[in-house]
């Protein structure tokens, strides 16, 4: 799990994914050569900072966001949430300004009519702009791992795993997720208009509800917000069952990804949402049960050698 902790301490909120776009390019750098099949590796500007590896004949995608939730200095000692951050009063928050790294706690300020607003506690204003994070507190034990940011550099941990046996497919790491996309739409062009490739897999973190728990393996989802179409689905499910891996079939109607994006795309891609269930959502608290993870990267694995 040492890379997965390492992933989950870069700096890479929304807008800002350059680190983890250099930790992945030189991940790849230092073990690619291990790999069964070496990727062609598309990365610059004409596909901003995200990052698209293909091997052999790809038929299949996975997209898996780089970007991470988060706060945003505005003026004075004002936040503004940067995604959708569970904003607990007393959460350490980490950044660096132009004057130096910055080590904060999150205030949570309400007034008389029940307005609430957000700022640091600090013995300096900060530069406007600066983006805060949570700070990384990682905890591992015999079932589970917890830190901030499990959503989504597990996401990004499971398709480098998958990358390792990939013989034929594509990761797209994408940018700008938490905040509604933006680049879903020029990579699924790109896959779409250099390859022919038009249908893909969401690797993401999705909740523990009633419905869905710990320990009972990775999570197929159906639908949340968006609604993607059924006999895909199908298909996915029909395999999965055929895998023996195991597996939780997830329902909601809230809650979306990098698919809705793909969806709302000029490209008629199909997609599946497929990760981990974690507990304490969106905040510094994310837990994630270890068979789960294990159960999500071999899903990956068996879904892109068949479909």
């Amino acid at each position: 799990m040492e890379l997965l902790k390492s992933m989950c301490a870069v700096h890479a909120p929304a807008g800002n994914e350059v680190e983890m776009k250099e930790f992945i390019l030189n991940y790849l750098k230092s073990n690619e050569s291990s790999f069964t099949v070496k990727p062609e590796v598309i990365s610059g500007n004409e596909i901003q900072d995200c990052i698209i590896l293909k091997f052999g004949k790809p038929r299949t995608a996975i997209f898996a966001h780089m970007d991470s939730i988060g706060f945003t200095v505005r003026y004075g000692k004002q936040l503004i949430k940067l995604g959708g951050p569970r904003t607990n009063e007393g959460t350490e928050l980490i950044g660096t300004d132009s004057n130096g790294f910055i080590d904060t706690e999150l205030l949570v300020i309400e007034d008389d009519s029940g307005q609430t607003t957000l700022e640091y506690i600090a013995d300096r204003e900060l530069d406007r702009g600066t983006e805060l994070v949570f700070k990384p507190n990682w905890r591992e034990d015999d079932h589970f791992v917890q830190c901030c940011y499990m959503d989504n550099r597990l996401g990004c941990y499971s398709a480098l795993k998958v990358a390792e046996t990939l013989e034929n497919g594509i990761i797209c790491f994408s940018c700008w997720e938490e905040t509604g996309g933006g680049s879903v739409g020029y990579l699924g062009k790109y896959i779409y208009e250099n390859y022919g490739v038009q249908q893909a897999l969401i690797s993401d973190i999705t909740w523990k509800t009633e419905g869905v728990h710990h320990g009972k393996g990775v999570a197929i989802s159906i639908r949340d917000s968006g609604i993607p179409r059924r006999s895909y689905i199908n298909t996915i499910l029909n395999l999965a069952r055929k895998s023996g891996i195991p597996f939780q079939i997830e329902v909601e109607s809230s809650g979306g990804s990098d698919g809705n994006a793909l969806q709302k795309s000029p490209y008629p891609f199909d997609w599946c949402f497929i990760g981990a269930p974690e507990d304490h959502v969106h905040t510094a608290n994310e837990k994630v049960h270890k068979k789960d993870i294990e159960a999500m990267i071999e899903m990956y694995k068996y879904l892109m050698a068949y479909l």
